[in-house]
Protein backbone atom coordinates (compact mmCIF):
# COMPACT_ATOMS: atom_id res chain seq x y z
CA UNK A 1 0.00 0.00 0.00
CA UNK A 2 1.41 3.58 -0.68
CA UNK A 3 1.82 6.36 1.59
CA UNK A 4 -0.74 8.13 1.38
CA UNK A 5 1.61 11.32 2.85
CA UNK A 6 3.62 10.86 -0.33
CA UNK A 7 2.22 12.76 -3.90
CA UNK A 8 4.11 13.20 -6.60
CA UNK A 9 4.00 16.74 -7.97
CA UNK A 10 4.57 18.30 -11.44
CA UNK A 11 8.29 20.28 -11.46
CA UNK A 12 6.70 22.69 -14.17
CA UNK A 13 4.14 23.27 -11.56
CA UNK A 14 5.60 23.84 -8.56
CA UNK A 15 8.05 26.63 -10.22
CA UNK A 16 5.49 28.28 -11.81
CA UNK A 17 5.64 31.35 -9.42
CA UNK A 18 9.32 31.38 -9.08
CA UNK A 19 10.57 30.03 -11.99
CA UNK A 20 13.10 28.21 -9.93
CA UNK A 21 12.65 24.76 -7.65
CA UNK A 22 15.01 25.52 -4.92
CA UNK A 23 13.51 29.17 -4.57
CA UNK A 24 9.98 26.98 -4.29
CA UNK A 25 11.20 24.42 -1.68
CA UNK A 26 12.59 27.08 0.08
CA UNK A 27 9.58 29.21 0.24
CA UNK A 28 7.80 26.22 1.22
CA UNK A 29 9.86 25.08 3.93
CA UNK A 30 9.90 28.43 5.83
CA UNK A 31 5.83 28.14 5.60
CA UNK A 32 6.28 24.31 7.12
CA UNK A 33 8.18 25.97 9.76
CA UNK A 34 5.69 28.22 10.43
CA UNK A 35 2.50 26.02 10.42
CA UNK A 36 4.61 23.26 12.77
CA UNK A 37 5.32 26.26 15.18
CA UNK A 38 2.14 27.40 15.25
CA UNK A 39 0.57 24.30 15.67
CA UNK A 40 3.77 22.71 18.14
CA UNK A 41 2.11 26.37 20.28
CA UNK A 42 -1.68 25.67 20.06
CA UNK A 43 -1.15 21.93 21.27
CA UNK A 44 0.92 23.05 24.59
CA UNK A 45 -1.82 25.45 25.15
CA UNK A 46 -4.71 22.67 25.31
CA UNK A 47 -2.60 20.11 26.87
CA UNK A 48 -1.13 23.24 29.67
CA UNK A 49 -4.70 23.60 30.76
CA UNK A 50 -4.85 19.74 31.82
CA UNK A 51 -1.86 20.95 33.94
CA UNK A 52 -2.38 19.66 37.35
CA UNK A 53 -0.10 18.50 40.83
CA UNK A 54 -3.00 16.78 42.77
CA UNK A 55 -3.58 13.21 42.16
CA UNK A 56 -7.46 11.84 42.09
CA UNK A 57 -9.81 10.32 40.06
CA UNK A 58 -10.60 12.86 37.71
CA UNK A 59 -7.39 12.39 36.30
CA UNK A 60 -8.32 9.44 34.27
CA UNK A 61 -11.04 10.99 32.78
CA UNK A 62 -8.36 14.21 32.08
CA UNK A 63 -5.79 11.76 30.46
CA UNK A 64 -8.22 10.52 28.41
CA UNK A 65 -9.29 13.72 27.16
CA UNK A 66 -5.36 14.71 26.60
CA UNK A 67 -4.86 11.50 24.68
CA UNK A 68 -8.29 12.35 22.21
CA UNK A 69 -6.30 16.22 21.84
CA UNK A 70 -2.87 14.51 20.77
CA UNK A 71 -4.36 11.88 18.73
CA UNK A 72 -6.00 14.77 16.45
CA UNK A 73 -2.95 16.60 16.03
CA UNK A 74 -1.50 13.22 15.28
CA UNK A 75 -3.82 12.70 12.53
CA UNK A 76 -3.47 16.57 10.73
CA UNK A 77 -1.89 16.55 7.56
CA UNK A 78 2.36 17.02 8.06
CA UNK A 79 3.32 21.00 8.04
CA UNK A 80 5.16 20.36 4.99
CA UNK A 81 1.95 18.61 3.08
CA UNK A 82 -0.09 22.01 4.14
CA UNK A 83 2.46 24.70 3.14
CA UNK A 84 2.83 23.28 -0.72
CA UNK A 85 -0.84 23.02 -0.51
CA UNK A 86 -0.93 26.90 0.40
CA UNK A 87 1.80 27.43 -2.17
CA UNK A 88 0.20 26.14 -5.15
CA UNK A 89 -2.87 28.03 -4.38
CA UNK A 90 -1.45 30.82 -4.14
CA UNK A 91 -2.00 31.77 -0.43
CA UNK A 92 1.95 31.78 0.65
CA UNK A 93 3.36 35.43 0.45
CA UNK A 94 6.72 35.68 -0.19
CA UNK A 95 9.17 38.59 -2.14
CA UNK A 96 12.78 38.27 -2.79
CA UNK A 97 15.62 39.35 -0.68
CA UNK A 98 16.82 41.42 -3.86
CA UNK A 99 13.67 43.20 -4.53
CA UNK A 100 13.46 44.43 -0.39
CA UNK A 101 17.10 45.79 -0.86
CA UNK A 102 15.69 47.90 -4.07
Amino acid sequence: MANPSITTRDTSELVKDTDNIYQTVVVASKRARQISSNVKEELSNKLAEFASTVDNLEEIFENREQIEISKFYERMPKPTIMAMEEFLEGKVYYRKREEEDK
